[in-house]
C-alpha cells in the first residue's frame, strides 16, 4: 500500500435539501428525483446521506483527528466519530419517516442532525437485516449516550 493519494473525479449532485424550522423537519426532493420516492411510505425509517457543506473546505477535509463534541477531552481519529469534518464530508442519519408526499417531493422526518439547506445526496430505505447488528460494541467514553435515538419528532 502506498501513501500516494490517487485523485479520482466523482460526479455527485444533490437530489434535494433538508428543510427545518422550529416545528418540522423535511427532506425536500427535487422534481426530477420524485419518482424515486415510490413505495418509500411503506417503510418506517430512511437513511439520509447528506453533504456536510459547511465543512467542505480544506481545513475540515484535512482534519484527521478531533475532540468529538460528545466526548470532551478525548482525541479520536475522524473515522471513529460521526464528526462532520472528514476527508469527504459525507454524513448519514437514520430518520423515522412521519409522512411521504411523493407528488410534492416531501418526506417529513422526526429528526436529523443537519442544518436547514443541507444538500441530500441519497436516500436508502432502512432494512433491519442489512442495517443493524446483533452484537455491537462502543467505547466506554460513549457509555452515557442513550441506547436509542428519540423518534418523537420536534413540535409534532
Amino acid at each position: 500500500m502506498t501513501d500516494k493519494i490517487i485523485k479520482q473525479t466523482f460526479q455527485m449532485f444533490p437530489i434535494g435539501y433538508i428543510r427545518r424550522n422550529e416545528k418540522n423537519i423535511s427532506l425536500e426532493i427535487l422534481d426530477s428525483f420524485r419518482p424515486a420516492l415510490k413505495q418509500l411510505d411503506h417503510f418506517s425509517h430512511v437513511m439520509v446521506f447528506w453533504w456536510a457543506h459547511k465543512h467542505d473546505n480544506e481545513k475540515s477535509r484535512s482534519t484527521l483527528q478531533c475532540e468529538p463534541p460528545y466526548a470532551k477531552r478525548k482525541i479520536t481519529g475522524v473515522f471513529a466519530t460521526r464528526a462532520e469534518y472528514r476527508p469527504n464530508p459525507i454524513a448519514m442519519t437514520t430518520c423515522k419517516i412521519l409522512k411521504v408526499d411523493e407528488t410534492k417531493g416531501i418526506v417529513a422526518v422526526a429528526d436529523i442532525d443537519a442544518y436547514d439547506g443541507t444538500p441530500i445526496v441519497d436516500l436508502k430505505a432502512y432494512f433491519p437485516v442489512c442495517d443493524r447488528v446483533r452484537n455491537m460494541k462502543i467505547p466506554e467514553w460513549l457509555s452515557d449516550w442513550p441506547e436509542w435515538m428519540s423518534e418523537e419528532g420536534i413540535g409534532l
